[in-house]
């Protein structure tokens, strides 16, 4: 992960604010409202959140009322369009890598990651991380986009890139935010970083978007910019185009719905 540069995890300049107003409403608020859910229930009051993004978990967590967050974020620019979006008494904000956290051992009750594992490129790393920083029973909660194929949004977009550039594919979107989805790898790499009682499930959602939206928002609003910025042929105002088309051909010009899913996990430190 980067804070730039040219790494699958780049989150500069204007994504974070693309990111945050057109994406979150897009795909992220239905994982994150089931995700809050998961936390709610787990007991504990401490709670460290990894990857917070824009925030759109930490203000569900936050409106719970209970909680006192820590949230990180190893990108500062997304962390400081959360700050602008959650003004909560009850949230810390703080840089950090969740391969290497700053905290000390057994500080909180639960550590939920919302979208962050994906990119992580050691995971056994950061589930380790993970484990250290919980108290003895802690939870460790997550998800991860499943295969894009399952993504329509996603999916229509890469296939429209990767159509129109075959020799030069952009395949940030199947290689990373839908790159980590195999329940046996992701358990297997818990069980090896210390974790027990691991659970999983995949979930089916709705997206709810425009043909525009979506491509600007995929195009302009996430790590694939970067990709697309250093295309040898494509530049972002074609790319963009070039999705909006292949989402109007599958589903018009009006707004529309598309499914989603993903893969949620739980999983506790040893008692």
């Amino acid at each position: 992960m980067s804070t730039g540069g040219r790494g699958d995890a780049s989150f500069t300049g204007s994504i974070a604010e693309i990111y945050g107003s057109l994406m979150v409403p897009m795909i992220f608020e239905e994982p994150a409202r089931i995700l809050a859910d998961v936390v709610a229930g787990a007991g504990g009051v401490d709670v460290l959140e990894t990857a917070a993004g824009t925030g759109v978990l930490t203000r569900m967590l936050a409106e719970a009322g209970r909680f006192e967050i820590v949230a990180t974020d190893l990108n500062a620019p997304m962390l400081e369009a959360a700050a602008e979006r959650v003004r909560s008494e009850r949230v810390r904000w703080q840089v950090a890598d969740a391969q290497d956290l700053p905290f000390p051992d057994q500080s909180f009750d639960v550590v939920v990651c919302q979208f962050g594992v994906m990119f992580l490129p050691d995971k056994i790393r950061g589930y380790s991380e993970a484990l250290r920083v919980l108290r003895p029973g802690g939870l460790l909660a997550f998800n991860v986009w499943d295969r894009v194929e399952n993504n329509a949004v996603a999916d229509v977009i890469t296939r429209a890139l990767c159509a129109a550039t075959p020799d030069h594919p952009l395949e940030f979107v199947k290689r990373t935010p839908h790159g980590y989805f195999d329940i046996d790898r992701i358990t297997g790499e818990l069980a090896a970083a210390g974790f027990e009682r691991t659970t999983g499930e995949y979930i089916w959602g709705t997206s709810r978007t425009t043909a525009e939206t979506g491509a600007t928002a995929f195009c302009r609003g996430t790590p694939l910019r970067g990709e697309i910025e250093r295309h040898p042929t494509l530049d972002l105002p074609s790319a963009t185009a070039i999705a909006a088309a292949g989402l109007r051909d599958r589903y018009g010009s009006e707004p529309f719905e598309a499914p989603t899913r993903w893969l949620q996990l739980t999983a506790h430190r040893p008692v």
